[in-house]
């Protein structure tokens, strides 16, 4: 395994916690790599050189059983920043703007909002994917959301991760600009953090990179560390290794903030990566709602409050980060509205046995076959759809009525602890357990849709 490292486009949680001092409340900094694979950073054995990562998870708790709120893109994000599945959110596939009315609903209430009510200057810098105006389209930007500050693309960096053109600051272009992704995010994180006008204050940073999604592009002097410059699983690592540079100049600018005593740290990717060689050999992967497209890395990492060096194989996820963070920092979650998340606190601070889930970890993608799936403890329930869509790659929103009104057939059962790669069908053998599990997941699915928005209709309330 490579020496400590980090990764893309992760979840990076910073929370500085001194709450040793009355009054005063930790900083928030969430980092999200964008379809890093499973098995692709070095503390979960892959073969990226990520150091800034592993030292993270050598400091905190490294989760080997973590999911991302979708199988793509957009879905996945609406369920970071909610705590809910993204369909209660607005989002049902990953967004294509020119053609869709979907994006993230401003009636949700985001983590960027919480912690703003509670005096937090917010900032989003990366990529967003959760609806832009343009096009004809009258959407909501991130400072809807709460944030004060935002520099994002609609979706990828074009025309690539180097020298990209679409980046949009406070609603204005930027217009071209030279160097990587990554590093431009974290330039524009860093300026954010040196402009701020009160430097008491505390603050959420939300940091979403672009890599490893494609198209691609690194530095020739990294990819080469892992074959030809022009060998797309060479440039495709050099991506994650470029991004981890990034991040460890960004810790060092967060650690001159504030002491890494104060600092909380959550890792993961949005969905699962796009290469079948780095799913760690799980089923599927990116667009699937088999394991290999939605296991992903977890990491939590906050020195002197989350225990160092463990790893737990308590099931999380994506869902999760909005209802710990706000129990980690002691403010209340909405209470007007379903949380499908559950708050991991006892887990990261190691009384696992003190840690109840509420609700089974659930995903829907209607392009998907598997369409849904269910984690319950040890065990994973999948199913296609009763029903046929057009064969559309692209989200069609007059497909909503049938997603919400269809039901689910050729139901299957896996022990994920005995069988990771879901090879052995025990649906047969199981029926009691398959049927209570089916039960569980019409349940949950029913309340989603019931909370889903109709983009179809004119006059959708937002």
């Amino acid at each position: 395994m490579p020496a400590l490292r980090t990764v893309a486009f992760s979840l990076l949680l910073v929370v500085s916690g001194t709450f040793a001092i009355a009054g005063e409340r930790p900083n928030v900094v969430m980092l999200l790599s964008d379809d890093l694979g499973f098995r692709d950073i070095g503390c979960y054995d892959g073969p990226v050189d990520t150091p800034t990562l592993d030292s993270l998870a050598a400091r905190g708790v490294r989760f080997t059983d973590f999911y991302s709120g979708c199988a793509v893109c957009s879905p996945s994000r609406a369920t970071l920043l909610t705590g809910r599945h993204h369909i209660r959110a607005g989002v049902y596939s990953w967004i294509h703007d020119p053609s869709q009315q979907s994006h993230l609903l401003e009636r949700e209430i985001t983590l960027a909002e919480i912690l703003k009510e509670q005096g937090y200057a917010t900032a989003h810098v990366g990529k967003w994917h959760l609806g832009l105006p343009g096009h004809g389209k009258d959407k909501p930007t991130p400072d809807a959301h709460g944030f004060d500050y935002w520099f994002a693309t609609w979706n990828n960096a074009e025309p690539s991760h180097h020298n990209p053109v679409n980046f949009i600051r406070n609603g204005e272009a930027v217009g071209p600009l030279e160097g990587y992704s990554c590093q431009l995010v974290v330039d524009e994180a860093i300026d954010w953090l040196d402009s701020r006008s009160d430097d008491e204050e505390p603050f959420f940073l939300n940091v979403w990179f672009h890599e490893p999604h494609a198209p691609i592009a690194a530095p020739d002097e990294i990819v080469e560390q892992y074959g030809k410059v022009n060998d797309k699983a060479a440039i495709y690592s050099g991506t994650i290794e470029n991004t981890d540079r990034a991040v460890a100049r960004l810790l060092k600018k967060l650690a001159a903030v504030d002491s890494p005593e104060n600092t909380l740290i959550i890792y993961a990717s949005d969905n699962g990566t796009y290469r079948q060689d780095r799913t760690g050999n799980l089923k599927g992967r990116k667009g699937q709602n088999w394991e290999g497209g939605i296991r992903v890395p977890g990491i939590f990492s906050w020195p002197g409050t989350i225990r160092q060096d463990r790893v737990s194989h308590v099931p999380a996820g994506i869902v999760d980060i909005l209802p710990t963070v706000c129990g980690l920092l002691e403010i209340d979650a909405p209470g007007d509205r379903a949380i499908d998340g559950s708050d991991l606190a006892p887990v990261l601070k190691g009384n696992e046995k003190a840690f109840t889930r509420h609700q089974p970890l659930f995903w829907h993608l209607q392009k998907s076959r598997p369409i849904v799936a269910m984690r319950d403890g040890n065990y994973s329930l999948v199913a296609d759809p009763n029903y046929e869509l057009s064969t559309s790659n692209m989200f069609e929103e007059a497909w909503i009525p049938q997603i919400k009104s269809g039901s689910y057939t050729n139901f299957r059962l896996y022990d994920l602890v005995k069988d990771p790669q879901q090879k052995q069908d025990l649906a047969a053998s199981r029926p009691e357990l398959t049927e209570k599990l089916r039960k569980k997941l019409l349940e949950i699915n029913a309340s989603i849709m019931a909370d889903g928005p109709d983009w179809h209709l004119e006059n959708q309330s937002e």
